[in-house]
């Protein structure tokens, strides 16, 4: 089985950090791209930041300047870095992977079960 394992949400004032780490495990032969969605209540669910293998990046315009997502380690996992947060920034965060499962072989699309962000004072 394949799965990705989330950490790192939780409670922070307006201005503050916060860093969430996303991890990929079980049986997989590459990871094609990994990245980051949120959904705030009642709203859709947005990219907020990806990174592909080659290290090529793409954040939300909301986050350009703000947000920072690693490269995926040698660990399967990809952290967001997460500074200057504003109340709209709240919302449940999603990890995302495109995988290529190693037994039985083929691609994959792979969600976490979210973490909560609330920025608040």
């Amino acid at each position: 089985q394949v799965q990705l394992v989330e950490s790192g949400g939780g409670l922070v004032q307006p201005g503050g950090s916060l860093r969430l780490s996303c991890a990929a495990s079980g049986s997989i032969f590459s990871i094609n791209a990994m990245g980051w969605y949120r959904q705030a209540p009642g709203k859709q669910r947005e990219l907020v930041a990806t990174v592909t293998t080659d290290g090529t990046t793409n954040y939300a315009d909301s986050v350009k300047g703000r947000f920072t997502i690693s490269e995926v380690n040698a660990e399967n996992t990809v952290y967001l870095q997460m500074n200057s947060l504003k109340p709209e920034d709240t919302a449940v965060y999603y990890c995302n992977a495109g995988v290529t499962r190693l037994v039985p072989f083929g691609n994959l699309e792979l969600w976490g079960q979210g973490t909560l962000v609330t920025v608040s004072s």
